[in-house]
Parts: structure tokens; C-alpha cells; sequence
């Protein structure tokens, strides 16, 4: 049987019960589909969550990152003639069929490359994940927030803040958090850049699928995450992140970019 829908949940120690609401989200349709849990933990003792025939568990545990980890289902997945492929965060949970309502959107709309839906806290509010390409300043600034008028300025506009919530529309980055990804798309752009062992990943596969194909906002349904901001927290996760901020700026400009100021002007047109 063909399979309608594949996905893929990247493991490292998670906690038990959250990841299985994840898998439960998921896996709570009549699709016909597959996910795949891709354990990069150091041992596979999160094995046993596999109680179902659709999970396929893969311990790997030489921990390539979330990108190259992501890759090797997304290889499979394209293998196995899936068109459509969810890459999902382990802190991810939602009720309701909400891929097959993504699905049947970007069947209609067939120039749409990658979907992420409306993404919530806990308490309901909205998470400003869809964003501008980013300038090595707006990296800066979101750190900083300092001085207070200006920056209020600055991410009303960096992450689309303005747009109503309800507004299905074209944004240069998406979160990866949870992203439906049309696989015909990315045979032709490519998968993950697995230069990022974290962090920026999703931001550079953004930019390589807006720049041919729609990359779609879609607020009609949504998913609540157990947002961390670990790279805030954390003195490690934040060595990582600044690595894969040089990476991607060196791969994409840093001052002088006139694609990221064509792209920006034209994200924000849509919106006059």
C-alpha cells in the first residue's frame, strides 16, 4: 500500500512521556503512513516506545545533529515513494487530523514546497516562529532586546508580528519544529545541510525551498510545543548555536546580501 505520510521525531534523552504525546499526535489518523524515530542518544533505551507497527526505531548514536539525523528518514521515506514527509520535534503535541488537512492543501496547491502550521505555547499563546531571512544584526538584536522602542520595532516586523494570526501567507523562514515538507520539492533543492549540527538547519533549507517553490505559513490548524530556548540556557547549546550562525552567514553573506533584502522586500509586499 502506498504510503500517504511520512515522519520523523530526532531523539536525544528525551523525556519519556513527552516524546509519546508527540508520537501519539502523530500517529492519531487514518493516513496510511510511517514515522520514523531516529535516536541519536548515546544508548537505545528509548527503543521500547515502538508500540506500534508504523514506528520504525534507528539507534544512532555517533549523533551527526538534528539535520543529518532528519536525513537519513527523509532518504528512506523518498525511497519508499512517500510525497509528503513531517519532520516533528519531540516537544510537539496536537489534536485533531491536522496533517491531512496540510496534505490536502498542498495538493491543491502544488508550487508549495514546505508548510508549518500555527505553532502554540502551552497557555495558548502564539509562538512568532514564521520570520524574515535574517541579517547577523537581527541575530544580535533578538539576543539583546536592548534598547527596548527599537527592538519592539524591529521584531514587529523580523518575525511578522504585524501580519494577522489568522493570515495564510509566504514566509522566507519557517520553523523546523514541525514542517510538512513536499519530498518532490526537496529532491530537487536538496535535504538538510548537515554543516549545522543544530540550530540554523531549518533556517538554510527555508532559503533554498522559498527560492523556488512557496513556503507557506498555514494558521488554519495548529500544534503546541514545549518551546525550551536551550541555546539561552545553556553555555554549550549556545557555542553550538553561535557555530552554526557562522555557517550560515558564511554560506549565504553576511553584510552584503542582496538576495536576503530582494527576498525580504518581497515577503513584506504581500502583506500592503
Amino acid at each position: 500500500m502506498k504510503l500517504d505520510l511520512t515522519g520523523c521525531i530526532v531523539l536525544y534523552q528525551n523525556d519519556r512521556e513527552v516524546l509519546l504525546m508527540a508520537i501519539n499526535s502523530f500517529l492519531g489518523t487514518d493516513l496510511n503512513l510511517k514515522l520514523y524515530l531516529i535516536d541519536n542518544s548515546p544508548t537505545d533505551e528509548l527503543n521500547d516506545v515502538c508500540f506500534d507497527t508504523r514506528i520504525s526505531y534507528f539507534h544512532n548514536p555517533s549523533n551527526p545533529g538534528f539535520g543529518a539525523a532528519h536525513n537519513i528518514a527523509i532518504k528512506d521515506a523518498i525511497k519508499l515513494g512517500s510525497k509528503y514527509h513531517v519532520v516533528i520535534n519531540p516537544d510537539i503535541y496536537f489534536s485533531g487530523d491536522i496533517c491531512k488537512t496540510m496534505i490536502c492543501y498542498m495538493n491543491i496547491n502544488e508550487d508549495i514546497g514546505m508548510m508549518m502550521p500555527k505553532v502554540l505555547n502551552e497557555d495558548g499563546t502564539i509562538q512568532s516562529l514564521p520570520k524574515l531571512l535574517p541579517s547577523p544584526l537581527s541575530i544580535i538584536w533578538r539576543k539583546l532586546k536592548r534598547p527596548v522602542n527599537s527592538y519592539n520595532k524591529f521584531i514587529e516586523k523580523y518575525e511578522l508580528r504585524f501580519v494577522p494570526s489568522d493570515i495564510i501567507y509566504n514566509a522566507p523562514i519557517l520553523s523546523g519544529c514541525f514542517t510538512l515538507l513536499n519530498l518532490n520539492a526537496i529532491k530537487e533543492i536538496g535535504m538538510y545541510d548537515d554543516r549545522y549540527f543544530m540550530y540554523f538547519e531549518d533556517w538554510d533549507l527555508s532559503r533554498r525551498m522559498h527560492a523556488k517553490y512557496r513556503t507557506i505559513y498555514f494558521p488554519q490548524v495548529s500544534v503546541y510545543h514545549k518551546y525550551e530556548s536551550g541555546a539561552n540556557k545553556s553555555g554549550k547549546l549556545f557555542k553550538i548555536f553561535i557555530k552554526s550562525a557562522i555557517a550560515y552567514f558564511n554560506k549565504w553573506g553576511w553584510l552584503f546580501d542582496k538576495e536576503r533584502q530582494r527576498i525580504n522586500r518581497s515577503a513584506l509586499a504581500q502583506f500592503r
